[in-house]
């Protein structure tokens, strides 16, 4: 005779997200209903680095007086042992799924599909983020059912928190034997923002029954409709994109557009496609990739983070709008915005007009004057009128960029990158596109800006010296080496097994450990 087993309940959550309530909540809903409940937790590094593991076991009380006894509840979840998996966030559903908590043959699973990026995707040097689609693809094949939707969406919109949301998408699944009433009168016990908590739990339940479609692998995007300006010079440049460029490299290079008229004016948008028609003139595959390529690495990169792009984005409406928003303040609040900032000789003189910017950074007396006054960093509160105005007057530097010693720099690596390309595709159309792609080493300012420059020197003075001949993996191991670590070690590796190997030039290369 096989002895019934208790309902086993993992909940992973992140600091402030209720995750507590909801296992508070479950224990009372069986306490309440005949059942023997029991839970625990395993708190986690961070609010962000590590989820607390909530988890909660329950035994009908009835069929433990049976067995003739309480009934011996675990403290931690098992690996293949577990009935509901419930996660506050889509990466909590991986890290659920990858820990073997969630079985195709037990687990039903119900996860919030919105993100909250971890420490090491918001820290990496590349882009660090793990594909949400993917997340989504092995949550449905490892889960014997998945319920999921945007709970912190749902939250917002009934002025409640995500774990209600949880709690009543755990109620609509059915998979535990207690009637909606029950989980309702639950909230109504605990006594704290009952209303807008059975609010978001109405929501859920009906969302949670409606069900899901399937996880789709592959995203068909709809057809965009061709962009318009009523600016005729802004006009003249969408015109030009239709009229001239590939299909495939389009919206790419729309976006480029967009971005480069808004970082500095028409006439560098217009740059932009003189540039481009020149890479467009490359050998390419059917697919255009080189050109894909190239048309957004080279918008991002003539659109440098200097000072005044990054006081122009903190002096925007719509930065303080989006804050407010985020924080959830009311219209008879008043919010302090306090930037942090750490301004150094370099920053500075790179976005003074050329000449003063090269006399400053010569001189002896000023220099030591400025390294002294920008030796600590500073508050600057955007939210306060001088505030304002002090991050508006170094935002208005732009206007004088295409003068600056940043700029002269920035388009110097530009004009070389592109005369790489040029060598590379007739050489083979893949090695650049990997080639193209190394322009994501160079990024931000100041001492992330240094080390990404001189990353990206040392991977093109290798690629030089290999000659068109190289391998497009090995350039390509090359790069991932040098977003590895911010310190370069894993690229000085990847170099010195290429030589020490001796590597002929046009064999690929792994990428060290």
């Amino acid at each position: 005779m096989t002895r019934q087993q208790p309902i086993k309940i993992a909940i992973l959550a992140m600091g402030g997200e209720g995750g507590g309530v909801l296992a508070d909540w479950l224990v009372d809903l069986g306490e309440a209903n005949g059942w023997i409940a029991q839970t625990t937790s395993v708190p986690g590094v961070a609010q962000r680095t590590g989820a607390t593991i909530y988890y909660v076991e329950m035994y009908p009380e009835a069929q433990a007086q049976a067995d003739g006894g309480q009934p011996v509840l675990a403290l931690m979840p098992l690996p293949g042992d577990v009935d509901v998996v419930l996660c506050s966030e889509l990466m909590e559903a991986g890290r659920a799924v990858q820990r073997g908590l969630v079985t195709p043959e037990r687990t039903t699973l119900v996860a919030s599909t919105h993100r909250v990026y971890s420490i090491a995707e918001k820290s990496a040097m590349g882009d660090g983020r793990v594909d949400s689609a993917q997340l989504l693809v092995h949550a449905e094949q490892a889960a014997r059912r998945f319920v999921r939707f945007d709970m912190a969406e749902a939250a917002a919109q009934t002025g409640s928190v995500i774990s209600a949301v949880l709690f009543g998408a755990l109620a609509g699944t059915g998979v535990l034997p207690f009637a909606r009433e029950q989980f309702e009168a639950t909230i109504e016990r605990g006594g704290v923002g009952v209303k807008p908590s059975l609010k978001a739990f109405g929501a859920a339940f009906v969302r949670a029954q409606d069900g899901e479609s399937p996880v789709q692998t592959e995203a068909v995007a709809p057809a965009m409709p061709r962009a318009t300006s009523a600016e005729p010079a802004v006009q003249a440049l969408l015109t030009r994109l239709y009229g001239e460029f590939p299909s495939p490299a389009q919206p790419l290079m729309l976006e480029g557009l967009r971005r480069l008229v808004d970082y500095q004016d028409v006439a560098y948008a217009a740059l932009y496609l003189d540039r481009m028609a020149e890479v467009c003139k490359l050998p390419d595959d059917a697919a255009r990739t080189l050109a894909c390529e190239a048309a957004r690495h080279l918008a991002l990169w003539m659109s440098y983070e200097d000072t005044a792009r990054v006081a122009q984005l903190k002096t925007r409406s719509s930065r303080f709008d989006r804050v407010k928003q985020e924080t959830g303040v009311n219209a008879d609040q008043v919010i302090a915005i306090n930037e942090y900032m750490h301004p150094g000789l370099r920053e500075i003189c790179e976005t003074l007009p050329g000449g003063l910017g090269r006399w400053l950074m010569g001189s002896a007396a000023p220099r030591r004057l400025v390294e002294g006054m920008t030796r600590k960093g500073r508050v600057v509160q955007t939210s306060s009128v001088h505030g304002f105005l002090l991050l508006s007057a170094v935002a208005f530097a732009r206007r004088w960029r295409r003068g600056t010693i940043r700029y002269a720099e920035e388009n110097g690596r530009i004009e070389q990158w592109l005369q790489d390309l040029h060598h590379a595709a007739a050489a083979s159309p893949e090695l650049a596109v990997e080639l193209a792609r190394c322009q994501k080493l160079v990024k931000g300012y100041s001492d992330t800006h240094e080390r990404g420059v001189r990353n990206y020197d040392t991977v093109m003075a290798a690629w030089r010296e290999a000659g068109p001949a190289l391998a497009p993996a090995t350039l390509r191991a090359w790069r991932e080496a040098a977003l590895a670590d911010e310190h370069g070690h894993a690229l000085k590796a990847a170099l010195s097994q290429h030589a020490g190997t001796g590597t002929a030039p046009g064999t690929a290369m792994a990428l060290p450990a």
